[in-house]
């Protein structure tokens, strides 16, 4: 494919991304601009999926997932949070999970994407909350065990560096991740706002 074909992908592509992904404009200054032609097919798979992440992973690598619970806090809003639609004041707990395949004899566990999840533990069924207390699945499996209808509303993505890493996956600080943000919605009302990023080699972002 010759460099001008790669252009004109990229500018229909990212045209397309612009209608799913409805705050592009109003991303954190932390994430950069990626090029589509850059990223594998099973990446742009993962970055413009509506549906569960763990089972798009499991497909494609033929493994079982794991979710790991790393962190959760619970703190009320010190200032108005308006993709939640929540009030200053107001309780979220912010949980960090990642998504790895199992360490082998002759492997590491292999992290294929780190979450930072903002819910509202208030508006979510009670039998939600209760697996989330007792780390019995992840929230996509959790919800779909449910009745509820849900929607998830893709709100920005890009190339991100992430920083601040939990220890479990120190050794990715500073390297380069596909970044998506979206929120979860039922009834109206928004019940989380996730952060999904994906670990990208080094080379894919070489001219």
């Amino acid at each position: 494919m010759n460099t001008s074909t790669i252009a004109d992908s990229d500018t229909i592509i990212n045209e397309r991304l612009n209608k799913l992904f409805v705050a592009q404009a109003a991303r954190p200054p932390t994430l950069d601009d990626i090029k589509p032609s850059r990223l594998t097919p099973f990446q742009r798979a993962l970055l413009v999926t509506d549906g569960t992440v763990t089972h798009l992973i499991e497909a494609y690598t033929f493994s079982p997932i794991e979710v790991v619970p790393l962190r959760e806090t619970e703190q009320a809003l010190g200032i108005e949070y308006a993709w939640l639609e929540l009030p200053i004041g107001d309780p979220v707990v912010t949980r960090e999970i990642v998504l790895q395949t199992h360490a082998t004899d002759t492997q590491a566990p292999k992290t294929h994407a780190y979450a930072i999840s903002h819910i509202v533990y208030e508006r979510l069924p009670s039998s939600v909350v209760a697996g989330l207390k007792s780390r019995t699945g992840g929230l996509g499996v959790l919800l779909q065990r449910t009745t509820w209808e849900t929607r998830r509303d893709l709100l920005w993505w890009g190339l991100e560096r992430a920083v601040g890493l939990p220890d479990a996956i120190g050794h990715l600080e500073s390297k380069p991740f596909l970044s998506r943000t979206y929120r979860v919605v039922a009834k109206k009302d928004p019940l989380m706002i996730i952060t999904e990023k994906f670990p990208l080699d080094e080379s894919s972002l070489e001219d």
